[in-house]
């Protein structure tokens, strides 16, 4: 690829914030503390999660930088980033979640494979770029487009980033060219993240974002667009990131019975407190987010201060002072909703936090009825506990 490289080892990483707790090094994988998190509705770029499969690529020549678009139509094309730059810029805000998240808490319940996440594997951020819609007008594919004349049924996105899982080899990833050509999907070729150009860790020079759907899919280091007739066949998207039952293990799973994860279900946490939290009875606040995928919005967050037993609602804001209502024009669809109660606290207890979407999807009670293998997908009901210590005086 002219412009673009993928190094071969680490010695060339970015700097990274030193308060990000880190869960991998060599790639390196890491996440904000919670209180980090949610101290904001934008995700500062320097606290937004970084998912890596390899070292990060460094780009050598921006002028020389393009995306070739071929596959299952008639105009194949090299676009570069002026071409992608003179098209109609976007805005987008959009929560990017790792289908991992809260991974190292369903590892409790059995061992599964994959990075141990808290609950921190997500962020919300201002994607600014253009439509894909747009772009794959360039090369004469019509928006609200399904199937190309010549066959093409999926847009797979190709990585100038290595990975061993496709055994050094590029990571990519597919969706369905009818979500791609549909302007409302407000799928982005993205350059620019909270207003300022890519940085190296979130997908120099060119990344996509697929709103609303695992982060797996918001492929980065963009290198090919691919017109094809089936969906991607990359290890990430057949051998990976989809949802068997408990029953199924390493010894009986067969991928193909599955089909890959798109959207995400819906999804809360408490990151105004640690797992287990000691300290004196009296006011507690209790914060954290909630988000569904599919532009969902959530329309419901209910806490509990006695373990499930009784519930009281959480108030839910996108931006500070102005309540959030979910579904009206002036919410972001693809953003997380912040939370926030407060709760008397005066003796040991669970706290626990679950979200309801707009089409009344509920967080699962327990994360034992949907453990799996990769561990993805915890959704279970957040739990968190006080242990209060009265004071002698």
């Amino acid at each position: 690829m002219p412009g673009i490289r993928s190094p071969s080892d680490y010695s060339q990483e970015p700097q990274r914030h030193p308060a990000l707790k880190i869960n991998a090094k060599e790639p390196f994988n890491a996440e904000p503390r919670r209180q980090d998190l949610v101290s904001s509705y934008v995700t500062p770029t320097e606290f937004f999660y970084k998912r890596n499969h390899g070292p990060i690529p460094i780009v050598d020549d921006i002028q020389r930088y393009c995306v070739s678009v071929h596959g299952l139509i008639e105009k194949p094309k090299d676009l570069y980033m002026k071409d992608i730059m003179n098209l109609p810029k976007y805005n987008v805000t959009a929560t990017l979640q790792c289908a991992g998240n809260r991974r190292t808490a369903m590892s409790k319940t059995r061992t599964v494979r994959g990075v141990g996440w808290d609950v921190a594997a997500l962020g919300n951020a201002i994607w600014g770029g253009a439509k894909l819609a747009d772009v794959l007008e360039l090369v004469g594919i019509p928006k609200l487009t399904s199937t190309t004349p010549a066959g093409g049924k999926h847009v797979e996105f190709v990585s100038i980033d290595r990975c061993k899982e496709e055994k050094g080899g590029p990571y990519k990833a597919s969706i369905p060219l009818s979500q791609a050509t549909n302007p409302e999907a407000d799928v982005l070729l993205a350059y620019e993240m909270n207003g300022e150009t890519l940085n190296r860790d979130h997908g120099y020079p060119l990344r996509v974002v697929v709103p609303g759907v695992i982060g797996a899919r918001s492929v980065k280091w963009l290198d090919t667009i691919n017109i094809d007739s089936q969906v991607c066949q990359g290890f990430f998207q057949q051998k990976d990131y989809k949802m068997f039952p408990p029953t199924v293990n390493w010894d009986n799973i067969d991928w193909s019975t599955r089909r890959p994860q798109m959207d995400f279900p819906v999804q809360s946490a408490i990151c105004s407190l640690e797992d287990v939290n000691v300290g004196k009875n009296g006011k507690i606040a209790i914060k954290g987010y909630a988000v569904s995928g599919g532009g969902r919005g959530i329309e419901r967050v209910d806490i509990s201060i006695d373990g499930g037993k009784t519930w009281m609602e959480a108030s839910r804001y996108q931006k500070p002072g102005v309540k959030y209502i979910a579904d009206e024009e002036r919410s972001d669809k693809w953003a997380w909703v912040l939370f926030e109660a407060e709760a008397d606290i005066n003796s040991n207890t669970e706290i626990i936090a679950k979200a309801v979407d707009t089409a009344a999807n509920v967080q699962p009670e327990k994360v034992q009825d949907i453990w799996n293998l990769r561990g993805i997908l915890n959704t279970s009901w957040h739990r968190v506990h006080i242990q209060v210590r009265h004071s002698s005086m």
